[in-house]
């Protein structure tokens, strides 16, 4: 088979390839590392140089975000926000087509995700009303990649959910070029959702001035959004000061494939994971060996006709594998284990073996659900789990911008039906502070 992909067979190695640590990765191109010297006078780990930009922008705000700005985007700014001229030239810009596209779109996230809206409840019994409050947070922050490729379909997906949640003030950041333009598409999907915020700031400074506030841009409750490497170690560091959806590592998909799948879509499916960065990770587990020879032939075929073939070559070396089990029930097993922000089931009657599935990002159900219709037009939002996490974390979803407050009315007349338990629990644990505030209530409702 190709070398392009590895090709494991021995369970006992899918198990350690599927588990290994897929932490957010430190290792940086040439052209970083020394653009990182240039502005920092000597070699920084990527944690360094987040820890350090952070700190500028909190005490230095806007100038500090104009100096990095220029250090890493080579865009000279005067101010970040985005003019209503350039809004009125992006709505220009893009075709028909694709402002067609952008509302389909987002009809159909606005659709799926309203299904979902989560609601206050408070229930009356006896012993009082007791219930939750849920309410939208107040500002929420959305962060736009803009490097290999901006990403219009991101900005539906965060801010979408945090409109139906009720958020009522959602500003935006993406980079800008060389020539301090930002993309069209991003400026015509805000447009099309009513934001009329939108800062021409990326990287760590951006998530900075989001949780910290600056001259011209306001601190949000929850930054949300995928990006790079300084990206996601900024929202590690800022978390606790402001809330975060999650902290999305590499793209990853995972085929589950029998004999009958299509080695042609297996191929297309892996390669639209990989061709997003040479970090990203590509898997197909299937128990038909002759299938996986055909994929791993027809991956080589497809790579030849890509415009990104060198990234999408990269991650396959780096990250992909052909993992043969000997059966479907061991393949799911691995698929738990791994976790997968995407998996996809091109299986016969894949909704079969729906109850397998234990921890996944999302599911794509037979091969006419490709994860590419996911990261557009399904409904569910594309920012996922990544990195093992899908095990206890979910897409970002109206949730991810609401908060829940508990809410408490004891009845008088049930004072000592709760009061008494709560008073014998706070002895118990040596509170008397605690047990006297419920004896001084509990001493006013017994008769003299």
């Amino acid at each position: 088979m190709t070398r392009t992909i590895r090709v494991i067979e021995s369970i006992a190695e899918a198990e350690r390839f599927l588990s290994r640590s897929r932490q957010i990765p430190t290792h940086l191109p040439a052209a970083v590392q020394e653009r990182i010297r240039a502005v920092f006078g000597g070699d920084l780990t990527p944690l360094q140089v987040v820890e350090r930009i952070i700190d500028d922008v909190r005490s230095q705000g806007d100038d500090a975000v104009r100096r990095y700005t220029l250090a890493f985007d080579g865009a000279h700014l005067d101010t970040f926000l985005a003019t209503p001229e350039e809004f009125l030239r992006a709505r220009r810009a893009i075709t028909p087509e694709l402002e067609a596209a952008l509302r389909f779109a987002r009809d159909r996230i606005v659709a799926f995700h309203r299904r979902a809206i989560p609601r206050s409840w408070i229930e009356f019994d006896e012993t009082g009303a007791f219930g939750q409050l849920v309410r939208p947070v107040d500002r929420v922050g959305i962060y736009v990649p803009g490097g290999r490729a901006p990403l219009p379909s991101s900005l539906l997906m965060t801010a979408i959910p945090a409109q139906l949640a009720g958020v009522r003030d959602i500003v935006v950041c993406t980079p800008p070029g060389r020539d301090g333009t930002i993309s069209p598409a991003v400026l015509a999907a805000a447009e099309l959702l009513g934001i009329e915020r939108v800062f021409k700031i990326g990287g760590a400074q951006a998530i900075a001035a989001l949780a910290y506030g600056t001259q011209t841009v306001p601190a949000v409750d929850i930054v949300a959004g995928p990006g790079n490497l300084f990206v996601v170690l900024a929202k590690r560091l800022v978390y606790g000061d402001v809330g975060i959806d999650q902290l999305p590592g590499p793209t990853e998909t995972l085929l589950i494939a029998d004999e009958q799948a299509d080695p042609v879509l297996c191929a297309a499916d892996l390669l639209a994971q990989a061709e997003h960065d040479p970090l990203a990770c590509a898997i197909l587990i299937t128990p038909a060996r002759t299938l996986a020879h055909k994929v791993a032939q027809e991956l080589e075929r497809q790579l030849q006709q890509l415009d990104r073939s060198e990234i999408a070559r990269a991650a396959l070396e780096a990250n992909g594998a052909i993992i043969i089990v000997p059966d479907l029930e061991r393949a799911f097993d691995l698929a738990n284990l791994f976790a997968p922000e995407h998996l996809c089931l091109l299986v016969r009657d894949p909704w079969r073996y729906l109850d397998r599935v234990r921890h996944a990002g999302g599911v794509f159900l037979g091969e006419t659900s490709p994860e590419v219709i996911g990261d557009y037009t399904a409904g569910p939002s594309h920012v996922m789990p990544t990195g093992r996490t899908a095990r206890f974390a979910s897409p970002v979803t109206v949730q991810t911008f609401l908060k829940v407050t508990s809410l408490v009315a004891v009845a008088p007349k049930a004072l000592e039906q709760l009061g008494s338990p709560a008073l014998q629990l706070a002895m118990s644990e040596g509170l008397t502070a605690h047990a006297a505030a419920i004896e001084h209530r509990l001493e006013r409702t017994r008769p003299d």
